[in-house]
Parts: C-alpha cells; sequence; structure tokens
C-alpha cells in the first residue's frame, strides 16, 4: 500500500466517522422516542382496561349524600 492509498483510506475512515457521529445522536433519539411511545400506548390501554372494568362493576353501595338524605327522611317520617 503507497501512500496514496493509506491517505485515501485515512480520508474515506474520516469521513465515515464523521457520519456516524451526526447521524448516532438521532437513532439514539428515535429509539428514545419509540420506548416513550411505547410506554404511553401501554399506560393508555391499562387506563382504558381499568376504565372499562370499573364502569362494568360498579359499587352498589350508596353514596354519603345519599345515605343522608335518605337518614334525614327517615327522621321526618318517625318525627311527623
Amino acid at each position: 500500500m503507497n501512500t496514496a492509498q493509506a491517505q485515501a483510506l485515512i480520508g474515506m475512515l474520516t469521513v465515515v466517522g464523521i457520519l456516524v457521529l451526526l447521524v448516532l445522536p438521532s437513532l439514539i433519539g428515535i429509539a428514545h422516542e419509540r420506548r416513550v411511545d411505547r410506554r404511553i400506548r401501554k399506560a393508555q390501554e391499562a387506563w382504558e382496561k381499568e376504565a372499562a372494568q370499573k364502569s362494568s362493576s360498579r359499587s352498589t353501595v350508596p353514596s354519603t349524600a345519599t345515605w343522608y338524605a335518605e337518614g334525614r327522611r327517615s327522621k321526618k317520617l318517625v318525627s311527623s
């Protein structure tokens, strides 16, 4: 290998190295965004599943306001 070929090889490796340095942050960013999107999608699916379960299995226990109002009605009936 003569000096011209060695210089050409060094120049080509330098260009490839610079290209890698320019492209690497973008690739890391894309990978990070995909990971975040996957986590968001998973959390949203879990939230939707939980909301569906809550709506289909609502408790039949009355709220505090309902309980209080019914207690007041029964007292009125007794005292009248």
